[in-house]
């Protein structure tokens, strides 16, 4: 008796039918891959608009993808560490794309003192246009004014920080740091506004004042304590920062904001790792499913299977028939599912109201809103696991109808 050998067509047409066979139970398993499906890519698109808004909440704490110090600024951030203002090839730089915003600012150590407390914080002399193209948001002001110009000579706080010094918006209070001579340099300004801020130790620590008006006070001439940068794109950094630092020079540190927050990169790597392990999980729960529904099959068959092996087809190519409805079933679930999901998040990608329980994650860097982000990756990564799991999941099946005896399979009754 010689093999016989269907042709793919055949074999494709007998999965699909076979796979029908018992529409109830194959339609069942069809919405469960369905849901998996959709549910993979939801929590993929959920995790990354939530791991996004955090890394952006830390940049804009940070501030910028990318800042430019002395060697020595983030050892010892005196202003013995101050460096040049950007000039020349840099300043050229900063003012091209993908740079959308930049502040050369002051950021010192400093006490502040008011009639009733004092306080240490970190003194920032900054020019309010460049702060804001920097990430400060004028809505932050919940009191007074935020800065006018470089040369201003009002202060403003964070809110938490005006309940400590039990200060308030138009009182004088003390600013003391070190200048250039290690000699003490003080100050009496006016608070002409206060702000708030996700987190309350930026509250508590940060305070602005005008550039020119702290260059002046701690004897800095035109020098700055760092360069900070800003572009649309953060995940982008890696093509881009090392033209910065090219035009900055060997003389000055220039780092991506993944060298200066190492918790905000962690934070990218687990995304990662946590949408994989997920979607194994979910898919492993259907896997159950799967060869379940495909053992069915196969044993309401066996007599089927033993006749087409009496007739020459050999045991491979039985096997490769009960993938192929495996391949047809996952191939549908992720289809369907796919489309599912870009129905669905799409019109979620304005924002999802989770006010409710924002105030828990404020700490984390989480605003009101949640913004979902379909990618493509995540339906890559989804039908990767799916694919994978589901045809090893099918290779039991497959295995044990490859493996009946003819004779005994026709026999069953």
């Amino acid at each position: 008796m010689s093999d016989y050998q269907p042709s793919s067509r055949i074999l494709l047409i007998l999965a699909w039918r076979n796979l029908w066979r018992n529409y109830r139970r194959t339609g069942i398993m069809l919405v469960a891959i369905v849901v998996g499906v959709w549910a993979m890519i939801l929590f993929s698109s959920l995790m990354s608009g939530m791991v996004d808004e955090m890394v952006r909440g830390g940049l804009r704490t940070l501030p910028g993808e990318v800042q430019i110090h002395h060697p020595g600024f983030r050892d010892d951030p005196s202003v013995a560490n101050s460096m040049d203002a950007p000039s020349g090839d840099l300043l050229a730089r900063l003012n091209q794309p993908p740079v959308s915003g930049w502040a050369a600012r002051i950021k010192v150590p400093a006490m502040i003192s008011s009639e009733r407390d004092n306080r240490g914080i970190q003194l920032l002399g900054v020019d309010p246009a460049q702060e804001i193209s920097l990430g400060f948001d004028p809505q932050d002001i919940v009191e007074g004014r935020f800065l006018e110009s470089p040369r201003d000579n009002g202060l403003v706080i964070g809110r938490k920080l005006a309940e400590q010094l039990e200060t308030e918006l138009g009182k004088r209070v003390v600013i003391m740091s070190q200048d250039p001579d290690n000699n003490v340099a003080d100050r009496g300004i006016r608070i002409v506004g206060i702000y708030t801020a996700r987190l309350q130790a930026t509250e508590e620590l940060n305070v602005y004042a005008g550039r020119e008006t702290i260059q002046k006070m701690l004897k800095l001439g035109d020098k700055v304590s760092e360069v900070a940068l800003t572009a649309d794109d953060f995940r982008a950094v890696d093509s881009w920062w090392p033209g910065i630092a090219t035009a900055a020079g060997a003389g000055l540190e220039t780092l991506p904001w993944m060298a200066l927050d190492g918790y905000l990169e962690s934070m990218m790597d687990m995304q990662t790792s946590f949408n994989v392990i997920i979607m194994v999980v979910i898919f492993l729960a259907l896997s159950f499913g799967l060869v379940n529904t495909l053992v069915m099959a196969v044993f309401e068959r066996v007599r089927e299977i033993g006749l087409m092996m009496a007739l020459g087809m050999r045991p491979g190519w039985i096997m490769y028939q009960v993938l192929l409805e495996s391949l047809i079933l996952l191939a549908l679930g992720l289809i369907i599912g796919n489309l599912l999901a870009v129905v669905t998040i799409l019109p979620l990608e304005d924002g999802i109201d989770i006010s409710g329980v924002a105030e828990g994650l404020e700490m984390a860097g989480m605003g009101s809103k949640l913004y979902p982000i379909l990618e493509l990756s995540h339906m890559l990564l989804s039908t990767a696991v799916v694919m994978v799991l589901g045809l090893t999941a099918s290779l039991i099946p497959a295995w044990r109808a490859s493996r009946y005896n003819p004779i005994q399979a026709l026999a069953r009754t």
